[in-house]
């Protein structure tokens, strides 16, 4: 067999960064059948060639907190070197309308967790859509109804759920005791809990250090592999000590890792329990810090009661920068996007998180090195899945035998235009993404009708 024929297509004379390796060095990629299949020194042939030349091939970035899993999130994303996108946190109750609504429609690769939030809000009959806005939200589980939810979420894991997903700040009716009981269940099915903690800040009691210690007590008595969702936003003044603690809990051999996002302005629900009485002391802002993505008006007493009444999501600036600051630049933390976007509006974190990094970062204010900011977007949080979901194996390596997902970009330009004004703005200098060895973007170029993305199960 010759060469052309081998490889479908050539990455040529890239600088191929692999941070599981430690391969950093100008290489020429062959891929065939959605599969890496060469790394050489040496020229190779194919049918398609992508000169690379001066810019760095990378694995796909795998972001594993993405609630915008639909068409719209998946191409934004992709123009961000995304090519694995995966709702973890709030996760999903019905798997296979969930996974076959997305099937052959999707550029990227997509997946989900069996979430205690859908899980908890079907069980009570909770009238929320996206998050939990009556008894779901406030009150205390039965045995029977705990019962349930542990049937429900084991079935989710059976069916191939890549974990178990929480939100404890929006289910703050759920007992300490019913977090141990779907704890148990995760750690049972080898699943790692995905969760956003039941408190944020500093201010105790309630706060981040606290809430923290519940779910690292939970995980230690469970065995259940801990991930604590976007530290930065949780954590706030209190980032850098709930990092010390995930340090900690890493030393003495406790599976916890950890995520954030690097913007200092997060988005949710502004009819979610986060904002009931008290929120303000809570988290040190008031009204004026909030902003509706859909129009950019900044908020009052009166209109914070208008907007909390009729529902839609809210931006809330609550992080100071030098949290974010020292979450990003942790050597904990994988970079994650928390993103959604509905018709264009919303945060601009959805098409700009990891070409920020790269760009300012990485290249402007070089606090991290490009080794370290790829690893964190690539193997760290295939590291995170792949105990359960083996497909991670293959996924977050540049290496003979990987999936073909990988992004090629432009290190000396690479960088996020996304804005919370116009939060849609695609990056620039990210040059080619592909997904199973097929472009979704090339030249810079989003590939119309691309929809190579592959639903991903722990199966």
């Amino acid at each position: 067999m010759t060469s052309e024929n081998m490889y479908e297509l050539v990455i040529a004379d890239g600088r191929v960064i692999d941070p599981d390796s430690g391969l950093d060095a100008v290489r020429n990629v062959g891929i065939a059948g959605g599969r890496v299949l060469a790394i050489s020194e040496s020229a190779l042939h194919g049918r398609d060639t992508v000169d690379a030349g001066g810019l760095v091939v990378a694995p796909g970035f795998i972001d594993l907190h993405s609630h915008g899993q639909n068409v719209e999130n998946y191409e934004m994303q992709a123009r961000d070197g995304v090519t694995t996108a995966l709702e973890l946190e709030v996760g999903i109750a019905d798997f296979d309308a969930w996974y076959g609504e997305r099937r052959g429609n999707a550029a990227i690769n997509f997946g989900a967790s069996a979430g205690h939030i859908p899980v908890r809000m079907k069980v009570m009959n909770d009238p929320g859509a996206f998050l939990p806005t009556g008894d779901a939200a406030h009150r205390q589980a039965t045995a029977d109804e705990i019962s349930q939810m542990k049937s429900l979420l084991s079935d989710g894991l059976n069916k191939g759920a890549l974990a178990m997903g929480f939100g404890i700040d929006y289910t703050r009716g759920a007992s300490r005791w019913e977090i141990v009981e779907m704890f148990q269940v995760a750690a049972d099915h080898g699943a790692s809990c995905h969760v956003h903690l039941r408190g944020k800040g500093h201010m105790e009691p309630g706060g981040a250090i606290e809430a923290f210690e519940e779910v690292l007590a939970v995980a230690a008595v469970t065995g259940a592999p801990l991930h604590v969702v976007h530290v930065q936003s949780t954590g706030m003044r209190a980032t850098a000590q709930v990092l010390h603690m995930v340090q900690g809990a890493q030393q003495r051999g406790l599976d916890v890792t950890t995520e954030c996002y690097p913007y200092a302005a997060g988005m949710t629900r502004i009819e979610s329990a986060l904002f009931d009485d008290g929120w303000q002391e809570q988290y040190g802002i008031s009204y004026e810090n909030l902003q509706r993505p859909d129009t950019g008006e900044f908020l009052t007493a009166s209109t914070f009661a208008q907007y909390r009444e009729e529902g839609g999501w809210i931006i809330a600036h609550s992080t100071p920068q030098d949290d974010v600051d020292v979450a990003v630049t942790s050597p904990l933390t994988i970079i994650a996007t928390d993103g959604i976007m509905n018709d264009g509006k919303g945060h601009p974190r959805t098409a700009g998180s990891y070409s920020l990094v790269l760009g300012r970062y990485v290249r402007e204010r070089k606090l991290l090195s490009l080794t370290e900011a790829i690893a964190k977007m690539t193997i760290m949080p295939a590291k995170r899945l792949e105990n359960r979901a083996t497909a991670f194996k293959n996924k977050g390596r540049i290496k003979a035998g990987a999936d073909a997902d990988i992004t090629i970009f432009d290190p000396a330009t690479v960088i996020d235009r996304s804005t919370y004004e116009q939060p849609t703005l695609p990056p620039v200098g990210m040059r080619h993404v592909l997904v199973g060895g097929h472009f979704v973007v090339r030249d810079g170029q989003l590939q119309a009708g691309a929809t190579p993305g592959q639903g991903i199960l722990a199966l």
